[in-house]
């Protein structure tokens, strides 16, 4: 049996928890709202508080659902009760971040500006012109738009410019020197 998929998720007080026949399980906490469908060899259902998810066959491609299944159905009850959030951080001269309205307003040694437009129900805040904090309750939306902005300047090993995760160690390497 699966390690993580036999794990009951406990449901917080404040938060509420409805699975459907077909499988929609929907999330509702002081947060937000969330919802997702199970896969068809994965049911689950709610008991004392806590939500467990159990499979209906054996074969590998199930049982590696099985775990991917609790894990997202916990990570939904975390987001819509406590939320997730990831921090980066901008290094180099000149280089700065600013929210104007819904957009992102990047400046990182470019000829223009990048604006970034902040998807619905991701809240960004900037403080210090060079640390961005991204809010939200879905975990995967959260770590998406961390990438897509990382994406636009990765860290780079020389003179460690870049945008990076706040807790990411950049590897720097020696340039070269005259003999």
């Amino acid at each position: 049996m699966s390690r993580i998929g036999k794990l009951a998720v406990e449901i917080p007080d404040k938060v509420k928890v409805n699975i459907g026949a077909d499988g929609a399980v929907s999330v509702e906490g002081p947060k937000g709202k969330l919802s997702w469908t199970l896969p068809r060899e994965i049911k689950a259902s709610v008991t004392d508080n806590r939500i467990s998810v159990v499979r209906e066959a054996e074969t590998r491609s199930v049982k590696a659902l099985h775990g991917l299944s609790r894990s997202l159905v916990h990570n939904m009850v975390q987001g819509v009760s406590e939320g997730f959030t990831k921090q980066l951080e901008v290094q180099g001269v000149g280089f700065k971040a600013a929210v104007q309205g819904s957009n992102l307003n990047l400046s990182l040694g470019f000829s223009h500006p990048i604006l970034f437009p902040i998807p619905q129900g991701i809240k960004i805040t900037v403080a210090e012109n060079t640390k961005i904090m991204i809010q939200g309750i879905d975990k995967k939306v959260v770590g998406q738009v961390a990438a897509d902005i990382r994406r636009y300047y990765p860290p780079e090993p020389y003179k460690g410019k870049g945008v990076r995760y706040s807790d990411e160690v950049v590897r720097r390497k020696e340039g070269k020197t005259v003999q």
